[in-house]
């Protein structure tokens, strides 16, 4: 097979993927919070246009299609820092890349309400926005010069940032809100670079590499 054709199956894929997860997730609205339960597999591919198998070849749950797009957005975090330009100081580029991803474009806030309120979606909310942690941990430290086998910087980093886009989701839903969730983003995250990033580390020299007698 060659990579044109490859290309043109991921992407059907992702389309199929992406179908399912928007059905999944309309329905779900439709039914409210205390109709969730009603929300069938049989109703989510009918209403996606596929075959109840096809659906269970993409998701394991209602939960999980439901959450698709967040996930698919979290997983895209690690390149979406990377894809900034090299001498860019990490808190801009960090900022200037969640806001991005989580904001183009911008959440229906019926449906995150849906995702983040809802008893039976939390526990699959949380797993899709923390999907963005390893991807993310990785990138920052690319970009600070710092060993993941070693610093826990970019790990907490990463794992404050994905916190902080979660804070920023509860606080836009909250009654009264009128600013734009990139604006409340960017507060968040704000929040998160307070401190700056430590130096790269540099590895320990072997016994005797000093000139030690």
């Amino acid at each position: 097979m060659n990579d044109d054709a490859m290309d043109l199956r991921a992407r059907t894929k992702q389309a199929t993927r992406e179908a399912i997860g928007q059905a999944a997730l309309r329905l779900a609205i439709e039914r409210g919070p205390h109709g969730l339960a009603l929300v069938r597999v049989h109703d989510i591919a009918t209403a996606a246009g596929v075959s109840p198998r096809t659906y269970n070849n993409y998701f394991s749950s209602r939960e999980e299609a439901i959450c698709a797009f967040q996930a698919d957005q979290s997983r895209r975090a690690g390149q979406a820092l990377r894809s900034r330009p090299a001498g860019e100081p990490l808190d801009q580029a960090v900022t200037a890349a969640v806001i991005g991803l989580y904001t183009d474009p911008e959440p229906d806030k019926a449906g995150l309400r849906m995702i983040m309120m809802t008893p039976e979606l939390e526990g699959e909310a949380l797993k899709a926005f923390s999907m963005a942690e390893g991807p993310l941990a990785e990138a920052i430290a690319a970009r600070t010069g710092t060993d993941l086998a070693r610093d826990v910087y970019p790990a907490v980093m990463a794992a404050a940032v994905t916190g902080a886009v979660r804070v920023a989701g509860r606080h836009w839903l909250e009654s009264g809100t009128t600013e734009s969730f990139a604006a409340v983003l960017r507060r968040t995250l704000a929040c998160v670079f307070s401190t700056a990033p430590p130096a790269a580390s540099v590895p320990p020299a072997p016994p005797g590499a000093r000139g030690d007698l």
